[in-house]
C-alpha cells in the first residue's frame, strides 16, 4: 500500500495513471516535455481543451512538482510552463507510450 498526496494506492501503476490519466493531462505534459510553453500556446496545441480545465491540470501538475510556472515581471505579465527534473523522469513513461503507439499504428493502423 502506498500513500501520496493524501490518497492511498494499492498499486504503483494507480498513482502513475492518477497523475497522467484523463483526457488532457498526458497531452499537456507531453507538449511541455518538448519545450517551454505559454498558456495560450498550450491551449492551441491541445485541441478542444477549455481554459478552466487547462488551468486545473496545470495547477495539479505544478502542485505535484512535475512542472513549474515562471512569471516574468512584464506588462502584460508573461507566464511560461516547463518540466521539472522530477517531471523529466515521468516524461520517460510518456516517451515509451508514444513509441508504442506509433509502432502500433504503423503496424495496425490505416493511413489517412
Amino acid at each position: 500500500m502506498y500513500r501520496w498526496n493524501g490518497k492511498d494506492y494499492k498499486c504503483s501503476i494507480e498513482v502513475t495513471m492518477d497523475i497522467l490519466g484523463g483526457k488532457w493531462r498526458s497531452l499537456i505534459f507531453w507538449h511541455l516535455g518538448q519545450k517551454k510553453l505559454r498558456f495560450g500556446e498550450l491551449q492551441k496545441i491541445v485541441p478542444g481543451i477549455s481554459k478552466k480545465v487547462l488551468t486545473e491540470h496545470l495547477k495539479n501538475l505544478e502542485k505535484g512538482g512535475f512542472i513549474e510556472r515562471e512569471v516574468f515581471p512584464e506588462v502584460p505579465p508573461r507566464v511560461e510552463y516547463s518540466i521539472t527534473s522530477k517531471g523529466k523522469k515521468l516524461l520517460e513513461v510518456l516517451n515509451v507510450m508514444e513509441k508504442w503507439g506509433r509502432d502500433f499504428l504503423e503496424a495496425e493502423g490505416e493511413k489517412i
